[in-house]
């Protein structure tokens, strides 16, 4: 039986795209994946040619093409799927234009700079027939009874030199603030845990607090979700994200994410946009800890990736993926299936959390500015 590949193309070539990328080039077989594989044809950068062959040659990718404009690899035949790594606040302008030339989206989080946005993405992939989906990484689990509450949190402290008006964290023009960077993780928890899993999925009130910046955009943010259901009563999140404070304290061992239920807890430890160890803890006191380690070439292979991608700056282990190769399996598996949107992440799904993330801003005043609001296309964003 042949293999299913898909064929990729990398829009845009930063941090991210690069350690997407470099995920693209470990082997599925290494993860158990035996019936699909992965092909990088094609990478570009907004300003030149010169920035693109740089990156696929600092991945590892060799016969692929290098472009010098986003709209040069939209009309590429040979790609397939594109994974989009710009800034949130150019998503829906780059988006649009795969979606107009007819390719299929992996688009990364946060899937938009607001709700107006996603739908009018959603209903543009339909009517297209084209897959769309929200980069975001997820694990389930169970054996706690009925789920009540939970926590989730991703937090750390920026170090101030990096605070600078124009640094994407911060600057309104880039969207920036935890809110869409990192509380799109902490939300995404709280929403699988306590929305996916409900037979007829409503959305949740929102009440929230954050704490702005001289630009205004958010440092510090915490949200309260009441999701209605129809047994067992209202379910409530707590969806928490700063630049000042950190989930994972250095030397400790601490939950990023706390699922209750009325039989026990679940635990997953930091960093929760890629779990590597959790726990277990029934209400009879027995506890069981669970590692989910990442596939990859292994140790000894020289390989690595995640943030730094270097010896010695990378967060994880030498021959260690980072753990992106998940939604791209999602994506190929979808394709070849002829599924239109991920089993897991669904598109439905993906605006209800844009929709509270906008109920978020509207409590707290955040405002982006027109350009990157807007559902007018095409808009020049200048970056």
């Amino acid at each position: 039986m042949s293999k299913f590949q898909l064929r990729w193309g990398i829009l845009a070539v930063g941090g991210i795209a690069e350690t997407f990328a470099k995920d693209l080039t470990v082997s599925p077989e290494t993860r158990g994946v035996n019936d699909i594989e992965h092909v990088i044809v094609a990478a570009a950068a907004s300003s030149s040619q010169q920035r693109a062959q740089a990156f696929l040659e600092k991945v590892g990718v060799k016969n692929a093409k290098a472009y010098g404009s986003y709209k040069e690899l939209v009309q590429d035949p040979d790609v397939d799927i594109i994974y989009i790594a710009t800034p949130h606040s150019h998503h829906y302008q780059h988006a649009m234009l795969c979606l107009e030339a007819g390719k299929n989206v992996l688009c990364e989080k946060a899937f938009t700079t607001n709700a107006a946005q996603a739908k009018i993405l959603i209903q543009k992939a339909k009517a297209k027939n084209l897959f769309l989906m929200e980069a975001l990484n997820q694990i389930r689990s169970g054996a706690i009874g009925t789920v009540q509450r939970t926590f989730a949190d991703l937090s750390s402290v920026i170090p101030a030199g990096l605070l600078k008006d124009d640094n994407r964290l911060i600057s309104p023009k880039l969207a920036g603030g935890v809110l869409l960077d990192t509380g799109i993780y902490s939300l995404t928890w709280v929403f699988q845990t306590l929305y996916t899993t409900q037979d007829k999925p409503r959305p949740p009130q929102v009440l929230s607090s954050a704490r702005k910046n001289a630009a205004g955009t958010d440092e510090h943010t915490s949200i309260l979700l009441t999701f209605p259901r129809e047994k067992g009563g209202d379910a409530h999140g707590i969806a928490t994200a700063s630049m000042h404070a950190s989930t994972n304290p250095e030397g400790t061992s601490t939950p990023a994410v706390r699922i209750q239920g009325t039989e026990g807890e679940i635990q997953i430890l930091h960093p929760c946009f890629r779990p590597t160890k959790g726990r277990l803890i029934r209400s009879n006191g027995m506890v069981e800890e669970k590692d989910w380690p990442q596939p990859g070439p292994g140790k000894g292979s020289g390989w690595w990736n995640g943030f730094g991608n270097e010896v010695g700056k990378s967060d994880n282990a030498e021959g260690e993926g980072h753990g992106m190769f998940w939604e791209a399996d999602e994506c190929a598996y979808a394709l070849r299936e002829g599924r239109k949107e991920s089993r897991v992440q669904t598109l439905a799904e993906s605006l209800v959390v844009m929709e509270v993330m906008d109920e978020v801003r509207r409590q707290n005043g955040i405002v982006f500015p027109h350009e990157i609001e807007t559902t007018d296309y095409p808009v020049d964003i200048a970056r």
